[in-house]
């Protein structure tokens, strides 16, 4: 499908993405906020089964402004504009859900993901819940891909290319956070979960600093477990390539009202307390490097 009949079908107005840059770039970290988006076309609301706050259940919400800092201390920030009931950036383009999509007959790999409406394009958000009541047509789902999923990953691709060109390696911290809910009745479960796909993602040091960083800073922090990396982590984390990539999951009850998804009482805590862990984050690559060129 060519871009402007892409654009014709997905009816997305404006850019789906949304890079902010530093004044001087000096860091070869790239942070990236896939599920923070909360632009929603007026027609996926009308065409939804959901109401509009019900849709947010799947949202990230605000893991954008939490990391908003990060640029200050030379790092871009790349944030999809697009919501996650919307179009998932942290799927492969080929995780399309059969249950959702009309008369397909296309042989696609499937996944666990996939399986439970989670696909590119999510048939359910938060706790099962169905968005739509009937299918989509194949042409809606490759226009949402066309729009939204292919150019954030133009982005973010660019600017690791661009790190891991400057400064040798590239870092990519990806930004999520997760349902207070989700540990284990009765268990303190963590508060940040660091996620480097049990190792395959990105070099030990760089894992173990991120650890120690929240550690430090306060925070209860799990690596891997519940959460070890999704397709982001997986694509772009190649240690052998100089570029590594891990995922961060923020208990949401650190800092949102979940049930009408705005700021909680301790959002402004919980930015300020991540601004020094996002300063020393940006300078993980050199500190590496140096460490290196010392052995």
């Amino acid at each position: 499908m060519d871009e402007l009949k892409a654009a014709a079908v997905c009816r997305w107005a404006g850019d789906a993405v949304r890079v902010v840059e530093p004044e001087c770039l000096t860091s070869a970290v790239v942070f990236s906020s896939p599920h923070s988006g909360r632009r929603y076309p007026l027609d996926f609301v009308e065409q939804s089964r959901l109401s509009s706050l019900r849709l947010r259940a799947s949202e990230d919400a605000f893991v954008d402004d939490l990391f908003a800092s990060a640029p200050d201390y030379g790092a871009p920030l790349i944030a999809a504009e697009f919501p996650r009931a919307f179009l998932d950036a942290n799927r492969a383009t080929d995780e399309l859900d059969p249950a959702l999509i009309a008369r397909f007959i296309g042989r696609r790999p499937r996944t666990l993901r996939v399986s439970a409406g989670l696909g590119v394009v999510p048939r359910i958000v938060a706790e099962g819940t169905p968005i739509y009541d009937g299918k989509l047509k194949l042409a809606e789902v490759e226009a949402r891909i066309a729009c939204c999923h292919a150019p954030y990953h133009r982005h973010l691709e660019a600017a690791l290319m661009r790190a891991r060109n400057e400064f040798g390696s590239a870092l990519l911290i990806d930004c999520h956070s997760m349902p207070s809910e989700s540990g284990r009745a009765g268990v303190r479960r963590a508060e940040i979960v660091i996620g480097d796909c049990y190792g395959a993602s990105c070099g030990p040091d760089f894992a173990d600093a991120a650890f120690a960083l929240f550690q430090n800073a306060g925070f209860r922090v799990a690596r891997n477990t519940p959460f070890a990396g999704g397709y982001i982590t997986q694509r772009y984390g190649r240690p052998n390539s100089h570029r590594h990539a891990i995922q961060i999951e923020i208990d949401r009850g650190l800092y949102l009202d979940e049930v009408n998804i705005v700021p909680g009482s301790g959002y402004a805590d919980l930015k300020a307390a991540l601004i020094p862990v996002i300063a020393e984050l940006t300078a993980l690559p050199h500190s590496a490097g140096r460490a290196l060129a010392a052995e």
